[in-house]
């Protein structure tokens, strides 16, 4: 099929590559020009596994292509995709400032009936608004379909190529059997391609979000309770998990959750509870307790180093908000090292690929380390925030020869008491035994 995806970024690049490499031609459209140069140069924008590779075989083989010309990829094509930001308003609303703009683009630049795929995250009702403001740019017939995006950032290839589900949201037989066929080669393994109504399908992605950080600020309060009864919330989770109702996955408590999925799509599907009249009180929690819970760490730091930090210097091993990304929107890294300098302290950080990102974020408010070990040089402290693999097994006897007190504050329980006993360490995880 000719397919045009208009965006660049997560969502769009991945669907576009990943389009493109089951044979279709696409055109990945941008209004950015240095990016679309950048992506000609075979330069990515964004650090995902395996993107790279893929892009680059896609584009050897001439089905990948990237312009700023949007209405030459829309008259070439027969779908486009809208994959472009949403990003959070002031009052927690969601943004839909630019899919606006490109769906009236779209309906200037059709030459013959065109079926228009939104991707990007929105409220129940944008497949209408869509249709409506293209439209009111064409005499040309057009069909508007919800299909709602499920990627995670550092899985992002594989859970487009192998999908727990693929959504279609449209009313229409003859557009639900044009979207399976091109969705046919992600779902030859038997996983479900659901067709429903567009308003449940826009719903559909707000509503898994919702689930998935109602059960971490779930599990990282109750770490909070697990600490003050000396209960172990490893060993709850292990318990909780075996129940087949409830499943292993997202019970692992932490330092909270960022990104630009989960944070933003809460306060969205929040927002527009209150515009229908429904108050939505679990979601006012879930956001509630990650902001409070992006303080844990730092307040361990105090109770153990006292209110006053000055003369410290404190080793972060993480700066993005997850690992295999280097995304720092609504990262907990941020706030933690907020909380400590504002008290007077110095931080020295290293991450593996978020760098870069860091320093947009934060500035020269700490300093950034190449080797994880350097930021532990003359620390009075390390603190895990990110479980990236390479910290799981780190060499803890030079560790310990490095900072100047044998002092382990674990943000995501990736070692434990044991380990840190057995190398002579003091340790502070989340939730667990012997923790402040």
């Amino acid at each position: 099929m000719k397919i045009t995806v208009v965006g660049t970024g997560y969502v769009g690049l991945v669907t576009g590559t990943c389009l493109a490499d089951s044979g279709n031609q696409v055109i990945c459209v941008d209004n950015d020009n240095s990016k679309i140069e950048s992506l000609l140069d075979g330069q990515i924008p964004i650090y995902e596994p395996g993107l790279e590779e893929l892009v680059d075989r896609n584009v050897k083989g001439h089905r990948l292509h990237f312009t700023t010309d949007l209405i030459s990829a829309v008259a070439e094509s027969e779908i486009t995709f809208i994959a472009v930001g949403t990003p959070e308003s002031e009052d927690g609303s969601c943004d839909l400032t630019a899919v606006k703009i490109v769906a009236a683009e779209i309906g200037s630049a059709m030459n013959g009936p065109q079926i228009v795929v939104n991707k990007s995250t929105v409220p129940v009702g944008t497949v209408d608004l869509v249709k409506g403001i293209i439209e009111s740019n064409t005499d040309h017939p057009v069909e508007v379909v919800s299909n709602p995006e499920f990627l995670k950032e550092g899985a992002a290839i594989d859970d487009f190529m192998k999908p727990d589900r693929v959504v279609i949201g449209t009313t229409s037989d003859a557009v639900a059997e044009k979207m399976k066929e091109l969705y046919s080669p992600f779902v030859r393994t038997g996983k479900p391609l659901m067709v429903m109504d567009p308003a449940s399908a826009e719903l559909t992605k707000y509503a898994s979000n919702a689930m998935l950080a109602t059960k971490i600020s779930f599990m990282n309060e109750l770490s909070r309770l697990s600490e003050k009864v000396g209960a172990d919330i490893s060993k709850v989770r292990q318990g909780m998990g075996a129940d087949r109702r409830i499943g292993p996955h997202f019970l692992f408590p932490g330092v909270g959750y960022g990104g630009s999925c989960f944070p933003k799509d809460i306060r969205a599907l929040s927002h527009l509870g209150k515009e229908q009249q429904v108050h939505l009180e679990i979601l006012s929690a879930v956001d509630s307790v990650n902001d409070s819970q992006k303080q844990v760490l730092a307040n361990k730091v105090v109770a153990r180093f006292g209110e006053d930090l000055t003369g410290h210097v404190f080793a972060f091993w993480g700066l993005a908000f997850k690992p295999r990304t280097d995304d720092m929107r609504e990262a907990p890294s941020i706030v933690i090292a907020q909380e400590l300098i504002r008290r007077g302290a110095q931080v020295k950080a290293h991450d593996p690929e978020a760098i870069e990102t860091a320093r947009q974020a934060l500035g020269d408010s700490i300093s950034f380390c190449e080797d994880p070990y350097e930021a532990a040089d003359g620390a009075s402290a390390l603190l895990l925030i990110t479980e990236w693999n390479e910290y799981r097994g780190p060499d803890f006897g030079r560790l310990r020869s490095l900072l100047k007190e044998p002092v382990l504050f674990d943000g995501r329980n990736i070692w434990s008491n044991d380990l840190a006993s057995k190398h002579q360490y003091e340790y502070f995880g989340i939730g667990t035994r012997g923790n402040l």
